[in-house]
């Protein structure tokens, strides 16, 4: 069965002004919009880094019971993997179950959807205009 992860790039202002919009009622996400935003493409590609995606594929497939199994499996140190994880966790990517003074992890999702917004705000349903103060961003439908 595929499940897929929802992942999306917007930079934080973009994002800030976005949740405000949301928490004011002038916009509505829609359901399959990215739940989980990265600030940068470059941060995204750090998460989900060739090694990172071998180690995924390493838990879905192997299941291990234990970040010491994992670490067997995969041949990297468990302080790497466990730093690691728990990024990806802040993501949403994977879930960390504490059991028994041990931590089973568990991939979330067997695809991931990327959205990238190339125009920036141009296009989407939130725009940002500058107040007369540059430090400020202000919210127009």
């Amino acid at each position: 069965m595929k499940n897929v992860l929802n992942l999306g790039v917007m930079s934080r202002e973009e994002y800030m002004a976005r949740t405000l919009a949301i928490a004011k009622g002038e916009y509505v996400p829609q359901p399959d919009e990215p739940k989980v935003w990265f600030e940068s493409t470059r941060s995204m590609a750090e998460v989900l880094s060739n090694d990172n995606r071998e180690l995924l594929a390493m838990i879905a497939a192997r299941e291990p019971r234990s970040l010491k199994d994992l670490e067997e499996i995969s041949g990297r140190k468990v302080s790497n993997i466990s730093r690691t994880l728990k990024t990806m966790e802040k993501f949403g990517i994977v879930t960390l179950h504490k059991e028994n003074r041990q931590v089973r992890p568990v991939v979330n999702a067997t695809d991931i959807k990327i959205e990238i917004n190339l125009v920036s705000s141009l296009e989407s349903p939130v725009r940002i205009q500058p107040e007369k103060k540059p430090s400020r961003k202000m919210i127009s439908k």
